[in-house]
């Protein structure tokens, strides 16, 4: 349960919902509290975790505009409506004894009464020498983000085992230029490698020394090997280990699943009553467009409670449907008033 208003009051200092996160799912989120009538408090934090690229792409309308460009763009949106926008984010979190939250940014402390995590995941990429410079240019975690802009070149695969595999006859519909780099032990079943071979990929085992090649994206990545001959690739993809981007939930007791991932229902709210997460850090498909529909759907779910918190204050209620039984869901229709 959401903690109501008082009947006929309004708390100045309580916010309506406060969302630790900037990325597109957040400020998705905030468009739509926003448009709501919703008092939010937005805490930025930092860049988004596409900034390295040079493009975001499948975004309808948007596909290839620059990461910054698309959240500069998603933050002049936000002008109309009562959002604040902090540059900060946030440093602490509780549960106060009446249900509302609160969050530390800096030494100032705001009130809220629900709680929105968007704050992503960090990639952890592999200890090659030369990957990190070239990630989001040349080098990527995504084909349907990146892999138009390199069809039919020389591709290589970074990885090992089952998630290797897949990603490799995954980037071949992009090409049919594909080398697996497995740094060592491929840890691949009979079954998979005879896979990889049927559709022409290529298996090398060396173990990588460098990924060398200028920063641009349009540069090629010329991996060398220890006792083995170079490779020069166009691009190089990767499915890089992932972690948590705030430890904030975990602190708040929200559950995380066997991967690290915060756990919601299909309403995106967590373990904890009232504290909502969307985005990747629940583990959800890692594309634009899927993490701005999540932030939508989440404060659409909000509101929702935030509407059925207010008519209850007031003595009222949302009344069960004779036919089905079920809670209306809806906001009352005009004539309903």
């Amino acid at each position: 349960m959401l903690p109501p208003p008082r009947a006929g009051e309004v708390q100045a200092d309580l916010l309506d919902v406060v969302i630790v996160g900037a990325g597109p799912a957040g400020l998705s989120a905030a468009l739509t509290l926003g448009r709501s009538r919703r008092r939010v408090l937005l805490l930025d934090g930092g860049p988004p975790r596409n900034a390295p690229v040079g493009a975001a792409h499948g975004l309808l309308t948007r596909d290839g505009m620059h990461p910054a460009d698309l959240k500069a763009q998603a933050l002049a949106d936000l002008a109309p409506y009562d959002v604040t926008v902090c540059p900060d984010g946030a440093r602490e979190v509780r549960r106060d004894p009446d249900g509302a939250f609160s969050v530390r940014v800096g030494q100032d402390w705001h009130r809220t009464r629900v709680l929105l995590f968007a704050t992503g995941v960090r990639d952890v990429l592999p200890a090659v020498p030369g990957l990190r410079d070239r990630w989001g240019q040349g080098v990527y975690h995504c084909p349907y983000c990146d892999g138009w802009e390199h069809e039919g070149r020389a591709l290589a695969v970074y990885g090992c085992g089952q998630s290797a595999h897949h990603l490799a006859l995954t980037v071949r519909a992009w090409s049919d230029r594909v080398t697996l780099l497995c740094d060592g032990d491929p840890a691949l079943t009979p079954e998979q490698t005879r896979d990889l071979r049927r559709v022409g990929v290529r298996i090398r085992t060396e173990p990588v020394r460098h990924l060398r090649g200028g920063p641009l994206e349009d540069q090629p990545v010329c991996v060398t090997f220890n006792g083995a001959p170079p490779l020069s690739v166009d691009a190089v993809f990767l499915a890089p280990e992932q972690q948590q981007g705030s430890h904030l939930p975990a602190a708040l007791g929200c559950q995380l699943n066997d991967r690290g991932r915060v756990q919601v229902d299909d309403q995106q709210e967590t373990s904890v009553p009232g504290v909502f997460a969307i985005g990747d850090m629940t583990g959800a498909p890692q594309y634009v467009v899927q993490a701005a529909a999540a932030g939508m759907h989440a404060a659409q779910v909000i509101n929702t409670r935030l509407i059925h918190a207010a008519v209850h204050s007031l003595g009222a209620a949302f009344h069960k449907t004779p036919d089905d039984g079920a809670e209306v869901t809806r906001p009352p229709e005009p004539d309903d008033e």
